[in-house]
């Protein structure tokens, strides 16, 4: 069994004053309403996408960034030192980063500075479901010190997505009264008030050039200029604190002590409902909650930070791993009745957009994920009533819709498989595609579509004889034996030794090595007779599997890109021809343990496979994991740096396949298989087991506002 859990997010004096280091390390907050701040621990913005106030004024979309920055001095005895950082062409300024001593995400952002013989610590965080973040300094130790903390804020109120430039139409005024200050940038954009303990000068400026260096290697706009209205001065003395509350909501005091007390109490909530013997799945459980967002009066899935909102897609492959093995039952209900809502044409949305109410409808795998979501909800909630009156209908309109033919060709064919595409589109998570290029169409019968929809076909079933609709029931069994015998017959390619990644296409079929495959052995049990399986996941483990996930392409496939890097075209053209995804380790993970049973060595094996993403976990978005990664060593991490279905699926696993319990000591919600798996591994898999294994990384003072 693995090390008891103890959370130790924490950065020391040499990582947070070695500024490339200190630039790579990034650390989140959100606040459950589609809004988050993010940033460096070296405190400059590498993104456009880093920020101290960024609100959704429809959660989860319409995200706007308010306030970007605090410029901050120390003065002590006249000597001032700076406690920010920021990048301009060609310098760096101030450094703050330099007096830096230490960082920690425990329970939110800390940052400690030495300066001068003094201490002085930093906290930023969110408060869930408040539009508001707080910003605290403390003056540590005992001895008797005073010193005086200057702040400017920058502010440039936009769109999250955009930069920010100097401009004439920026309103300079100031609303200045007792403890706040409020400014509204624009008239079409939230104002930002800002509810303090110090004292306020209105003195505008602008901050011009300020450098995004990941927004250059990604081939976008990398400069922006910040407006700052004025300065805050705080009197500092030890032990005591100093507070500034930036927010877009109408209010004039706020009891700071009280909110931050709450704050620390539910996040000890968290903390203590995690596994305590897996320091992976403690520190996966602990950012499930990051994803999770109100949206209208119900709750979504945000599929990752910092430019995803909610996906259909990514919403109910996550759902598992970020609600049901974390026993948020009523969390998972909550999406899946938004979703059901919004059914059309046997399909369930797959975007819902920033901007604008239509969602999007252009996916043939999302639907059958909610069907997926659907039945691993009821097993474990058993939450009947529900289910019946709006799920169940939900389901047989999807079921009917694929039979009967839907949108972009997707339909059931004679053959009982699954079939889909047009020219132009993407329909499977595959889905890069720049201008009029589709990288990956996948157009016909992708492989995962139709094990998706023979379990589509069993929960259909299942729940057709579970509330009476007997003949329903057997035209699913029907159709579900149609398209076993179908897939059994075309998709084994003898030549490889695997399963086509597509066939029927319109090149015929296609016989690309990729993890799509995994979930034929993953989600259904007969698709794969178990020496196919075995001969499967071998071959995935020696080309596919990474430290952090698994690739989306061979590396002896002529299209394979080993680097995600470049612009947009580059980028997208390597997004699935090589690039590594960690959330595929779920899937590989439970077709391993589905194949060789469950005995300790196939266990030990199978964890070792996930090992890779602790150390992941201290390298890029501390306590997350990213949506990419480069597909060859040292796998540098990519895209966004915090994904839903990075954290949902290793953490399924490690609870549903690894039995990995919570404190609470809840019973696993593994799906029963038809047949046990054997408990004994194939003495030709071994040697390359063990080498898998082996290849793993592996006391505030009172203070109201």
């Amino acid at each position: 069994m693995a090390e008891r859990w103890e959370s130790d997010m924490k950065i020391g004096t040499q990582d947070c004053q070695h500024l490339e280091r200190a630039l790579s390390l990034e650390w989140l907050e959100q606040n459950g309403r589609g809004g988050f701040a993010s940033g460096t621990v070296a405190g400059a913005h590498t993104r456009r996408y880093h920020a101290l106030l960024l609100t959704a004024r429809k959660p989860p979309s319409e995200r706007f960034v308010l306030v970007n920055h605090l410029e901050e001095w120390l003065a002590i005895d006249g000597h001032v030192v700076p406690l920010s950082t920021n990048l301009y062409p060609g310098a760096v300024h101030p450094a703050g980063y330099e007096h830096c001593v230490e960082f920690s995400t425990d329970p939110w952002p800390i940052w400690t500075f030495a300066c001068n013989g003094m201490r002085l610590q930093r906290e930023i965080l969110l408060i869930q479901g408040r539009d508001l973040v707080i910003v605290r300094w403390t003056l540590l130790g005992r001895k008797k010190q005073r010193a005086v903390l200057r702040v400017r804020p920058k502010l440039t109120a936009r769109d999250y997505h955009g930069t920010h430039h100097e401009n004439g139409s920026l309103s300079t005024e100031a609303s200045i009264g007792d403890g706040l200050v409020a400014w509204q940038l624009y008239p079409d954009v939230p104002p930002v008030r800002a509810v303090h303990s110090g004292r306020y000068r209105h003195e505008p400026e602008w901050y011009r050039h300020l450098q995004f260096p990941i927004e250059r290697q990604r081939g976008l706009n990398s400069e922006e200029d910040w407006w700052s209205p004025g300065e805050f001065t705080f009197e500092l003395e030890s032990g005591s604190t100093q507070a500034m509350v930036l927010t877009s909501e109408a209010i004039d005091r706020l009891d700071v002590v009280a909110l931050v007390k709450g704050e620390k109490a539910r996040r000890d909530t968290v903390r203590q409902a995690a596994p305590a013997d897996d320091s992976l799945a403690g520190e996966l459980w602990r950012a499930a909650e990051c994803y999770l967002s109100e949206r209208r009066n119900r709750q979504t899935v945000i599929a990752g930070y910092p430019w995803f909102t909610d996906w259909g897609r990514d919403t109910f492959i996550s759902l598992p791993g970020l609600c049901l093995v974390t026993g948020r039952h009523d969390v998972a209900w909550q999406v899946i009745e938004s979703f059901a809502a919004h059914v059309s044409e046997g399909m369930v949305p797959n975007r819902f957009p920033d901007v604008g109410e239509q969602p999007e409808y252009n996916t043939i795998d999302a639907s059958l994920w909610f069907i997926h979501a659907i039945d691993r909800y009821l097993q474990v909630s058993q939450d009947e009533a529900p289910v019946r009156q709006t799920a169940w209908p939900a389901v047989k309109q999807i079921l009917d819709g694929y039979r009967q033919g839907t949108r972009y060709g997707i339909r059931m064919d004679e053959d009982g498989l699954i079939t889909g595409g047009v020219p132009g589109a993407q329909l499977t998570w595959m889905d890069a595609k720049v201008g009029d290029w589709v990288v990956t169409p996948r157009h016909g019968k992708p492989v995962e579509i139709q094990a998706l929809w023979v379990r589509a076909l069993e929960v259909g079933e299942t729940l057709a004889r579970r509330y009476g609709e007997a003949d329903y029931a057997d035209r699913c069994r029907a159709d579900r034996s149609h398209a076993i015998v179908s897939f059994r017959n075309r998709f084994w390619y003898e030549q490889g030794g695997y399963l086509y990644d597509v066939i029927d296409g319109p090149e015929g079929d296609d016989a690309s090595l990729r993890p799509n495959q995994l979930y034929a052995i993953s989600l259904v049990e007969e698709l794969v007779p178990r020496d196919r399986a075995q001969q499967i996941l071998c071959i995935v483990e020696e080309q596919l599997l990474t430290p952090v996930g698994l690739r989306t392409l061979s590396p002896h496939d002529p299209r394979y890109r080993p680097r995600y890097e470049g612009g947009v075209v580059e980028r997208d053209g390597a997004y699935h021809q090589g690039t590594v995804w960690p959330f595929l380790l779920g899937p590989f993970v439970t077709a391993w343990i589905n194949t060789f049973g469950e005995s300790a060595a196939v266990r030990k094996a199978a964890r070792g496979f996930l090992a890779g993403l602790e150390a992941h976990l201290h390298e890029a978005c501390l306590g997350h994991v990213s949506e990419i990664f480069d597909a060859e060593a040292p796998h540098q991490p990519r895209g966004c740096f915090a994904q839903a279905w990075s954290i949902a699926e290793p953490l399924r696993a490690l609870v549903e396949d690894l039995g990995i319990q919570a404190k609470a000591e809840k019973p696993t919600v593994k799906r029963v298989l038809v047949q046990q798996c054997k408990e004994t591994v194939p003495p030709s898999t071994q040697q390359k087991k063990d080498k898998s294994v082996q290849r793993g990384r592996g006391k505030d003072a009172p203070l109201n506002l």
